[in-house]
């Protein structure tokens, strides 16, 4: 089949989220002989045109910056997607609106959902409104919706029929080892720093993280990675100022040798996401083994199971850690724990054969691959190896 991806910035991934989950899927597909377009946005000065980046095709499309500028791009790819064979992948509903085409031209069109985008403390009124329409625009146009997670599948059957909806997490390839030499240049050394991978969003929780750590003296520091600056946004600047001399900020680290070895080689790892579904970073630490610490709500507890230990408020952490601190045999079995549950439903080669399953259920005939249909599907599989860069010279593209 030929699969378009968009949603996304484009491949190669420079982000987390949708954008590595896209490279990762796209490397699949070509791996088992399908076609792949991938949309790609580049900047609004450089030109139109396509080229292939490890055997995927990338229709590269010029558009501004923010939301105005992403508006644009999924605007334009939309259209250009309208004249290709194939089955499309939408990754998010920021701008299901626009999906309508693809429903009045009898194009199918797949839609992972992602999460409750719309609740985000960080939105306005009018950007609440704008997501809650293009969740409710999205849920009905699309022909068929991914939820990452069973409590956004039950949110979305408040839009559309709950047979409508296959339920496949994000899934990560497990990692067993990864040198030390990675984190040493941190000044970091192994199973002695504690590990925060998020935003700098108040859902996150990250301010009460960083609170409750820096209560009392904790003899390792806790490194936290994210865009965090003393000019940045008014939270950034809240949580800098309540840091205390043991919490790090790395900054934004997208290497993910770097990211993976310092997951490896963290004592615990704190998850303060109170908003969305399955949340990738957290299904990352459970593949690296992690101790996860996770703030306690409906979502987290389905992805990081009963051996996390789970917290509401910032007195919860602080017991945490000194229970932590006096018993450090509790950290293993935290462990073994989160590489069970990542065996049993986030394994990377079952959730790319599962969209792979379901793709196939919709894409145009001739279909020649046997397919299986199921309610809900967990699975993923082990990263393709990254063999070029991207050129910047391609074919010129018309009318986008």
């Amino acid at each position: 089949m030929h699969v378009l991806i968009l949603g996304t910035r484009g491949v190669p991934s420079k982000h987390s989220g949708f954008e590595t989950f896209a490279q990762d899927f796209a490397l699949f597909l070509r791996s088992r002989d399908h076609e792949v377009t991938v949309y790609c946005q580049v900047p609004q000065d450089e030109t139109a045109r396509e080229d292939t980046w490890n055997g995927i095709r990338r229709v590269l499309i010029p558009a501004g910056e923010g939301s105005v500028g992403t508006m644009q791009f999924d605007w334009k790819a939309i259209r250009h997607s309208l004249r290709e064979d194939g089955v499309v992948l939408t990754l998010g509903y920021n701008t299901g609106v626009f999906n309508l085409l693809y429903r009045l031209s009898g194009k199918p069109n797949i839609m992972n959902m992602d999460g409750i985008e719309w609740k985000r403390e960080k939105w306005s009124a009018p950007a609440r409104t704008w997501f809650w329409l293009n969740e409710w625009a999205g849920a009905r146009v699309a022909n068929h919706l991914v939820a990452d997670h069973p409590e956004i599948a039950r949110h979305l059957s408040r839009h559309t029929a709950s047979k409508k909806i296959t339920i496949i997490p994000y899934g990560a390839d497990p990692v067993t080892s990864a040198p030390v030499s990675l984190i040493q240049k941190y000044n970091l050394s192994s199973k002695n720093y504690h590990l925060l991978i998020a935003r700098p969003e108040p859902e996150n929780s990250i301010l009460e993280i960083v609170r409750a750590y820096s209560l009392r003296q904790r003899g390792r520091p806790l490194v936290i990675l994210g865009n965090y600056k003393p000019d940045g946004t008014r939270y950034q600047q809240v949580v800098l100022n309540a840091a205390g001399p043991e919490v790090i900020f790395l900054g934004a680290i997208f290497d993910r040798d770097i990211v993976r070895a310092l997951r490896f080689h963290a004592r615990a790892y704190f998850h303060g996401h109170r908003v969305g579904g399955t949340n990738p970073s957290l299904v990352e630490s459970l593949g690296a083994g992690n101790a996860v610490i996770a703030h306690d709500n409906r979502f987290t507890r389905w992805v990081a199971g009963e051996g996390a230990r789970y917290f509401r408020y910032p007195e919860d952490i602080d017991g945490i850690l000194e229970s932590l601190k006096a018993d450090p045999a509790q950290l293993l079995t935290m462990e073994e724990a989160s590489r069970e549950r990542f065996r049993e439903s986030f394994t990377q080669d079952k959730i790319l054969t599962a969209y792979e399953e379901l793709l196939l259920q919709f894409a145009p005939a001739p279909a020649v691959v046997p397919i299986l249909a199921r309610a809900a599907i967990y699975s993923v599989a082990p990263e393709a190896q990254i063999v070029s860069s991207a050129p910047k010279q391609g074919t010129p593209l018309k009318d986008a």
